[in-house]
């Protein structure tokens, strides 16, 4: 039985260790990694891409709201049982009373605490799953930045106190050892050389959701001060610098300035109207004019902008798994707006025209192509990824062209961004990293091709599964060590058992010794009877005394 059961603990066993490691390796088996970029024959591209940004997608910490309410205590059926008693006098009123809260303690009290508690059990365990994709995805791909595209937190309504243990929950479970972008980066357009500082490494770039501001008819002073104070600014830019090298192509070098990776953070919930705080508002806007105005010409193929926002860019019905969508309060409740699947087109286009200079006109400055650079988005749990572009019409008015955007698919995103007559640019939605949607991390590299003198950025995915499985793994490794622990125990009993007492082993001594004479005297016996056969049998031959008395001499 023993042996049975130690033959099956050592396949729980290697069934444990095999599934913890592929858990705390996932990255490896599922061959995760930062794409390379397509190497030309006379590149000089080498090595790692110049930026590597980790993107993560609506992790949205849940807390006390959700939580089912104790505040009334653990058995408020009963808080009324001595009033009911000392207003009773018979027995039988007694019993009825006690029979019905027996039964409302059953039915209403004991599933409460149950779900309460099996609610704060979860969101213990969503926090550290989450944690366990960020740490082991950054520990494999070792990316330059990191950032998450909105949604932090699961709700915009929460209290301040609420809001701040939430936060705690952020820093120092799910993103332990990273820090927010310090404020002084954050102040105006910081310019530094890409890769000096290493403190990116482990800053997290935080981009506001509508859980954790709201949308333009909920984004108030205090939302906003709350969320800067625990996450950093809503909106800010930054410029990444590389050290001029040569290239082959002279006419390049002598046409652009030194490579620059510009990254823009929008606050894009209130771009859209009407909003609840216009001043706020205002804001926002004076932030996107600041951005177009400090642009490098759109001319200058050495420039990459990525933006990264939390709503995505209008697209049309059937692109994505969310369609367009707004909603609004009503007067009394400030009209402004409620909710929203995506920006609305004009608020897009925006986006695309201005802070990257695109257009439908050939004749604009670089022939209306614009800035090169990509867009990533949250919002869209599911993600998407598209190609926007401004399709050319039958009767070729330049004005009369509108965006489009079609599914990403590399052959057609490279078509589109062939052709010359066709400016576009890629957004890629990112899948949230909730259980729910598998636990879903974003891999951007972008690297700046100096034979070229322009940017490339690639795209991939890395997905551990639902939160199934992070359970799963550890439940399983906690039944195997109790199992291992039991196990050991029952072997250091039966050993226990098996180690002679003082006492036993002066028993066992006696007993052998009282066996040897035993057996001493069935000898001795033996040899009289044989003496005595000798006897009987007849006298000794002669000689054979005088021989042994010889030999004696």
């Amino acid at each position: 039985m023993f042996q049975f059961f130690g033959g099956s603990l050592s396949a729980l066993a290697f069934l444990s260790v095999s599934s913890t490691v592929y858990l705390y390796s996932y990255p490896f088996f599922h061959r995760c990694g930062f794409p390379a970029h397509p190497l030309p024959t006379n590149s000089t591209l080498t090595g790692d891409a110049d930026f590597r940004l980790l993107a993560l997608g609506d992790p949205q910490l849940e807390g006390d709201s959700s939580l089912e309410s104790l505040k009334n205590g653990y058995f408020p059926s009963l808080e009324t049982l001595s009033a009911d008693f000392a207003s009773s006098k018979s027995l039988s009123d007694h019993l009825f009373l006690i029979r019905r809260s027996v039964l409302e303690v059953i039915i209403t009290d004991l599933p409460r605490i149950v779900r309460s508690y099996r609610k704060r059990l979860d969101l213990w365990g969503n926090d550290y799953y989450l944690a366990h994709i960020y740490r082991t995805v950054h520990w494999f791909t070792k990316p330059t930045h990191v950032a998450v595209l909105g949604d932090l937190l699961g709700s915009q309504w929460v209290s301040n106190e609420e809001f701040e243990r939430r936060g705690a929950r952020y820093w120092y479970r799910v993103f332990r050892h990273g820090q927010k972008v310090s404020d002084v980066v954050t102040d105006g357009e910081h310019v530094e050389l890409l890769g000096l500082d290493k403190a990116w490494e482990s800053n997290i770039i935080n981009i506001a959701g509508n859980h954790d501001i709201g949308y333009a008819g909920d984004i108030t002073e205090d939302r906003l001060q709350r969320y800067e104070k625990v996450f950093g600014r809503a909106n800010w830019s930054i410029r990444f610098t590389l050290p001029e090298r040569p290239r082959n192509d002279v006419s390049i070098t002598e046409a652009n300035g030194v490579p620059e990776l510009r990254m823009v953070v929008l606050n894009s919930l209130n771009l859209d109207t009407p909003a609840l705080n216009e001043e706020i508002q205002a804001g926002t806007y004076k932030f996107i004019n600041n951005v177009i105005g400090a642009s490098r010409p759109v001319e200058h193929r050495d420039t990459f902008t990525i933006l990264l926002t939390h709503l995505p860019l209008h697209k049309q019905a059937g692109i994505c798994v969310d369609s367009p969508y707004f909603d609004f309060y009503s007067q009394d409740e400030g009209g402004g707006v409620k909710e929203q699947n995506h920006l609305s087109y004009n608020a897009g286009k925006g986006i695309l025209e201005g802070i990257y200079g695109m257009s439908g006109n050939p004749d604009a400055p670089g022939g209306g192509f614009g800035r090169n650079g990509v867009i990533l988005t949250g919002h869209d749990h599911e993600g998407c990824d598209v190609y926007h572009h401004l399709p050319e019409t039958e009767v070729g008015l330049n004005e009369s062209r509108t965006w489009k955007a079609k599914r990403w698919d590399a052959s057609i995103g490279n078509a589109l961004r062939s052709n010359k007559t066709i400016p576009g640019i890629r957004e890629i939605t990112l899948q949230s990293m909730m259980g729910e949607f598998r636990g879903n991390a974003g891999l951007l590299s972008v690297k700046f091709d100096h034979n070229k003198g322009e940017w490339t950025a690639e795209y991939s995915s890395c997905m551990l599964g639902k939160q199934h499985i992070w359970w799963a793994v550890h439940i399983l490794d906690l039944i195997t060590l109790g199992l291992v622990l039991v196990a050991g125990l029952i072997l250091l009993w039966r050993r226990g058992r098996d180690v002679p007492t003082e006492k036993s082993s002066q028993k066992r001594d006696w007993t052998g010794t009282k066996s040897i004479g035993r057996a001493v005297k069935d000898l001795s016996a033996q040899g009289d009877d044989a003496s005595r056969r000798t006897i009987h049998l007849g006298v000794v031959p002669a000689g054979s005394g005088t021989r042994r008395r010889s030999r004696r001499r």
